[in-house]
C-alpha cells in the first residue's frame, strides 16, 4: 500500500475541472466533455499531480443534482482520459464514485466528508482508493448565511478527526486519507485567513493536508474589493505559496502553471 503522501508529495498542485454548467469560477467553461478532456490532459501536462473531476457544483447557494445527471456529466470525461491523467473525483455519492474509480479515479473528494451518503465509506474502503475529507458548515446552499465559530482552527480540526475516526472505522486506512479544512465553506474571509494560519493545528493530527484557497472571494476582498466573487491569479498563488509554507501537501488550484511553477520557486529556496 502506497501511503497518500508517497503517491502526492509536497507540494502536488491538483487541478480543478468542474463540468458544471454554474461552479463559482469555471461553471460552463468545461461542460463540453472534449473541452473538459482537454484541459485535463493540459493541466496534468502543466504539472498537475492529478486533476479534479467534479459534476455537481458546490458553490455558495448552489442546489444539488441527481446521481443520473453527475453521471451524466462526469462519465464522458472519464472514459475519455482512460486512466492516461491521475484524476480525482469530487462527489458525495456512492454510485458516482464507484463508476469514477472503476474509469480509473484514484482518489474520491468528498466535500461532507462521508456525511451525505451512508454507502460512500464502503466504495472507497472496497476499492482501496485514496479519500479527501473536507470540513464544511451546514451545507453549499445554506453555508454562507453568517457561519459563526468560537475557534476556527480548533473547531474544524475536531470535525475532521472525528469524520477521520469514521472513515478507519469504516474500513479506509488512515494512510490512504488527506483532510481538507474547507476554505470558503461556511467560513468568513476571516475564518478563511486564520485556517491558513494556524494549520499547524490541523496538521497535529498527522494527514497530509489540502488548502483549496484558488480563486475564492476573500481573496478578491483582501486585495481591496469588497464585492469580489472571485480572486485573482496573483492572490491565489500568495495562498497557495504561504500554505505550503505553513506545511499544506495539496494545493487545489484553477490555474495550473503558474502554481506549479511558483511551488517550485518556494521549494528551493526552502530547500527541500
Amino acid at each position: 500500500m502506497i501511503a497518500i503522501e508517497e503517491r502526492f508529495p509536497r507540494p502536488s498542485v491538483m487541478g480543478v475541472v468542474n463540468v458544471t454548467p454554474d461552479s463559482f469560477s469555471d461553471g460552463g467553461v468545461h461542460l463540453d466533455p472534449a473541452v473538459a478532456i482537454a484541459a485535463a490532459r493540459r493541466m496534468h501536462a502543466d504539472g498537475a499531480a492529478l486533476v479534479d473531476i467534479g459534476g455537481e457544483s458546490t458553490r455558495p447557494g448552489s442546489d444539488g443534482v441527481t446521481v443520473d445527471e453527475e453521471l451524466r456529466r462526469v462519465v464522458p470525461v472519464l472514459e475519455g482520459l482512460a486512466g492516461e491523467v491521475p484524476v480525482s473525483i469530487d462527489t458525495a455519492k456512492a454510485e458516482v464514485a464507484r463508476r469514477a474509480l472503476a474509469l480509473g479515479a484514484e482518489v474520491v473528494n468528498d466535500v461532507t466528508a462521508l456525511r451525505a451518503d451512508p454507502a460512500l465509506a464502503e466504495v472507497v474502503a472496497g476499492a482501496g482508493a485514496y479519500l479527501c475529507l473536507m470540513h464544511m458548515q451546514g451545507e453549499p446552499r445554506t453555508m454562507q448565511q453568517e457561519p459563526r465559530y468560537d475557534d476556527v482552527a480548533s473547531e474544524v480540526t475536531a470535525f475532521l478527526e472525528e469524520r477521520l475516526a469514521f472513515a478507519v472505522a469504516q474500513g479506509i486506512p488512515e494512510e490512504r486519507i488527506c483532510l481538507d479544512p474547507g476554505i470558503g465553506f461556511g467560513k468568513t474571509p476571516e475564518h478563511n485567513f486564520e485556517l491558513v494560519r494556524r494549520l499547524d493545528v490541523l496538521l497535529a493530527l498527522g494527514r497530509p493536508v489540502v488548502i483549496g484557497f484558488s480563486r475564492k472571494s476573500s481573496l478578491g476582498r483582501a486585495v481591496g474589493d469588497p464585492d469580489a466573487k472571485t480572486g485573482p491569479l496573483s492572490a491565489s498563488i500568495a495562498a497557495a505559496v504561504s500554505a505550503y509554507e505553513r506545511g499544506a501537501s495539496i494545493l487545489r488550484v484553477h490555474d495550473v502553471r503558474e502554481h506549479v511553477e511558483a511551488l517550485a520557486v518556494a521549494r528551493a529556496l526552502a530547500g527541500t
